[in-house]
């Protein structure tokens, strides 16, 4: 279940309907499975269509450019702030591991798992949390430990208010909404978002979602 009590939505995407089925029936009761797809377009159409708590996403896929499950991604990137994307795969190959991660996914497990930890899974990232297969863990903190320290430097630039705007920003509030949540005026958040756009180096608020997204702070 979410926070609010409802059940977690979920999109799977894989190229083999009789592993959809079998996950379908594998899932816990509290998770729900709104649509399936099998191709990186009817994928990206999908998560569009229906906007999930989580994707369960296959690595490998037909369809788009030859990319799979990073095109996907890829393709759904303006609703990164809302749905979590969570690599379901047979590959336990670094190069998969470390694409898919890079592209925006906040979690990767292998298809051995068992359906109630695959169940526990998605809870986990649909609660915001990032989840590996314990073999697999040791390849993102070996392509993204050096990174963290960048993106520490990074933040170390804003200012904690700026901190805070920059966050609900990218997760897709409105200056409004924003304005509300911090009980300042639009126009002090107005003010913050250039300045974080600034000290960035970013143009708009849509690199500044995909900046977030691709360092996994939202």
């Amino acid at each position: 279940m979410t926070e609010a009590g409802r059940p977690i939505r979920v999109v799977v995407v894989d190229d083999h309907a009789i592993f959809r089925s079998g996950l379908r029936v594998d899932l816990a009761p509290d998770i729900h499975v709104l649509a399936e797809a099998a191709t990186v377009e009817e994928a990206i159409a999908a998560v569009a269509a229906h906007t999930p708590d989580v994707v369960l996403l296959d690595v490998h896929l037909p369809g788009g450019r030859g990319q799979g499950g990073r095109e996907v991604i890829a393709g759904c990137s303006g609703l990164l702030g809302q749905v979590k994307f969570l690599a379901l795969s047979v590959s336990d190959a670094a190069e998969d591991v470390v694409s898919v991660i890079r592209a925006g996914a906040r979690g990767y497990v292998t298809k051995s798992i068992s359906g109630s930890e695959i169940s526990d899974a998605v809870r986990r990232v649909a609660g915001g949390d990032a989840v590996f297969s314990p073999r697999l863990a040791g390849f993102v903190l070996d392509a993204f430990g050096t990174a963290e320290v960048a993106v520490e430097d990074e933040l170390d630039k804003l200012s904690a208010r700026e901190l805070e705007v920059m966050r609900l920003i990218a997760r897709g509030y409105s200056y409004k909404e924003v304005a509300k949540a911090l009980f300042i005026s639009i126009k002090t958040v107005e003010t913050h978002v250039s300045a974080v756009l600034r000290k960035l180096q970013l143009s708009s608020r849509h690199e500044l979602t995909r900046w977030a997204a691709d360092r996994r702070l939202l």
